[in-house]
């Protein structure tokens, strides 16, 4: 039958195009015909077998996983809310105009979705334009705060690497007309914090300036309307050695030889406040008005960074130019070192695991009158330090616990249900967590056989002799020590026993 050819030449249309790793959007068009011939062709042939899977670049987390990003996200938060942030949240999606131009090179990347009732809608596709909409919304000149939700990205992502299509952000900013760079050096100092707290292992936080790098383009003669693909070129040197970039500067890119040798001269350097005022001196470089309030600039937040007692980590690096259009100042990513082993004396990078940097111009783009508000900001990359968080305790083989259960209400005979019923309500009604199992009679070995499989650390036994005496019997799990606990005291008790 002609129909049954059309829907087998439809599906070797759709082989060659996932053998040829074509566009996914044009596989995905061409299923959807596939699977709607077959639907028409009806009987079996129209009977699609139904994919259990999650779409492309987006995973399911199941309670062990998730004990393990809350451990996270609570040294975050914690972190944010010590240095006096607030919290704010903006829609999933956005008007697309207002993402529209501020990613430069990755605009490419935003997720757009149908027309909804005459509105052109957005994923969002970081939290700092929502962000800088909000405050140019509301008129805000002066905020601190963080905001932890989701994000969306159209990519062909490394899941393995703990890159997404849907992912969370943790971002914290400092918005308002400061003196310079003591909210960029608090940013800096919130990193070295949280990737202390989180024990990920070594880290250098690199740094670098837009106006150095601007005033560094322009003194080794790239054109001004090649400096923005320039740079981003420069930011893959953390992945592809320079003779890589290099080549793509002068092959795809158009710059001259000589200017793209005059780049690698600096974009090699990297140190402390050394360097700093070594640029100071380059005859080059400080003739650019740029280059020498970037590297005045970068001066100062290094005499911060010393106070603050964290200049160890932190390293004064030409190469690093974050593509992101909207930066104006200071740049920042924090990368996680691995030593590969004895004999390699410089440690090797396992990938960013924050970034930020300044970005004055961005809240103008969105006010009427282009009314700048200045703001500084870190975004934390919690999916990268979930994967090695997660890689981790898997290597350890450390029992997680996936509930906070302080106490388990059990019986030790049978016909006890009203009186578990009345002695876990009491319990919650004080704010102690507990469980008990959905039994009318359940067996006393069940009962402790649950609480070592969940991890939890005490069990409340009522029995007919305890309820004669007032008292509840209290075990230990881990010890099966049991004592007796007068009722009106069990819920000062469990909370001394669990609180250590």
């Amino acid at each position: 039958m002609a129909e049954e050819a059309a829907v087998r030449a439809q599906a070797e249309t759709v082989r060659r195009l996932k053998q040829d790793k074509a566009d996914p959007d044009e596989i995905a068009k061409e299923v959807a015909k596939l699977l709607d011939m077959k639907a028409q062709l009806g009987g079996d042939e129209g009977k699609h077998k139904f994919v259990l899977k999650t779409p492309k670049g987006t995973r399911d987390f199941g309670p062990k996983e998730m004990a393990i990003r809350e451990r996270a996200f609570k040294a975050i938060i914690s972190c944010f809310k010590r240095h006096g942030a607030e919290v704010i949240d903006t829609p999933v999606f956005e008007l697309k105009e207002t993402l529209t131009g501020k990613y430069g090179e990755d605009s490419k990347l935003i997720y757009d979705l149908k027309d909804q009732g005459g509105e052109l809608l957005s994923l969002r596709y970081d939290l700092t334009v929502p962000f800088a909409r909000y405050l140019a919304m509301n008129k805000i000149t002066n905020i601190k705060r963080y905001h932890i939700a989701k994000v969306y990205r159209r990519d062909n992502p490394a899941m393995t690497r703990g890159r997404y299509r849907e992912f969370y952000q943790c971002d914290f900013d400092i918005a308002g007309q400061f003196d310079p760079m003591i909210p960029d050096a608090e940013c800096l100092k919130i990193v070295h914090e949280i990737l202390s707290d989180l024990q990920l292992g070594d880290f250098v936080i690199k740094v670098n300036d837009r106006r150095i790098l601007d005033g560094m383009f322009a003194v080794c003669g790239v054109p001004d309307s090649k400096f923005r693909t320039i740079c981003s070129s420069v930011d893959k040197l953390d992945k592809v050695p320079w003779e890589e970039v290099r080549s793509e500067m002068v092959g795809e890119k158009g710059l001259s030889p000589e200017a793209a040798d005059r780049i690698g001269e600096y974009v090699q350097l990297h140190g402390g406040l050394d360097l700093i005022e070594r640029l100071l001196q380059d005859p080059k470089l400080s003739q650019n008005k740029l280059a020498k309030e970037g590297l005045g600039d970068m001066k100062l937040l290094f005499e911060y960074l010393t106070l603050f007692g964290i200049t160890g980590k932190i390293s004064f690096d030409l190469s690093l130019a974050r593509g992101l259009d909207y930066y104006t100042g200071v740049i920042f990513e924090a990368v996680l070192l691995q030593q590969e082993n004895e004999h390699v004396e410089e440690p090797v990078s396992v990938g960013s695991v924050a970034g930020g940097g300044r970005y004055d111009g961005l809240v103008g783009m969105f006010d009427p009158k282009g009314r700048k508000v200045p703001c500084v900001g870190v975004s934390i990359g919690i999916e990268r330090i979930f994967s090695i968080l997660e890689q981790r305790l898997e290597a350890s083989e450390e029992k997680i616990r996936t509930t906070e259960t302080q106490v388990l209400v059990a019986s030790a005979q049978k016909k006890l249900l009203e009186e578990r019923l009345k002695l876990i309500s009491e319990l919650w009604d004080a704010g102690i967590k507990a469980e008990m199992l959905y039994k009318k009679n359940p067996k006393l070995l069940n009962q402790l056989q649950y609480c070592e499989d969940t991890g939890i650390p005490l069990v409340a036994i009522v029995g007919e002799q305890e309820l004669k005496d007032g008292v509840v019997k209290l075990r230990i799990v881990a010890t099966r020590e049991e004592v007796n606990v007068r009722r009106e005291s069990l819920v000062e008790e469990i909370r001394i026993r669990t609180s250590q």
